[in-house]
């Protein structure tokens, strides 16, 4: 059987935190602000997998009210969510994520992100992808008041 999941994140740009997208630390002047790393595109994926096997959301499985996801490593919790597929008797044929974000400029580490997120979903690097779009200035992100970030994924039963 197959399965679809959609994951959708937006996290606001602030001063003083790393900007960590899919577990790659981007050189910027500023950062995401949330709970655990604030990596926005690693948490679109996680929603779209567990939207995938109907195991609720990462708010659900990672509230922000629990102190021990405070500066979590979200491609430590990514590990997690594969973990709890795998116990409902899944696995990920592929993975599709898509930042938007007017600054910085993605594209030298997009291929250290696909390599990060395929190796916590155990995949082969082909069968994931990471682009990245702007919005021509409009909006919040083009503004550079934040970043979202949206993924597919298709899982399999095992």
């Amino acid at each position: 059987m197959l399965r679809i999941g959609h994951g959708m994140d937006v996290h606001r740009l602030v001063e003083g935190r790393k900007l960590i997208l899919c577990g790659v630390e981007v050189p910027h002047t500023l950062g995401l602000l949330g709970h655990s790393d604030a990596d926005v595109a690693t948490h679109a994926l996680m929603d779209a997998l567990l939207g995938a096997a109907a195991l609720g959301d990462i708010g659900k499985l990672f509230p922000d009210t629990d102190i021990q996801y405070k500066g979590a490593d979200s491609i430590g919790l990514l590990r997690v969510v594969m973990r709890r597929l795998k116990e409902k008797g899944y696995r990920p044929v592929n993975a599709d994520v898509t930042i938007v974000a007017q600054k910085p400029k993605l594209r030298p580490y997009i291929d250290a992100m696909r390599a990060r997120l395929a190796e916590a979903m155990e995949l082969e690097v082909e069968l994931v992808n990471v682009k990245a779009t702007t919005t021509e200035h409009m909006g919040f992100e083009g503004k550079e008041k934040g970043m979202s970030a949206h993924a597919v994924c298709l899982i399999e039963t095992l």
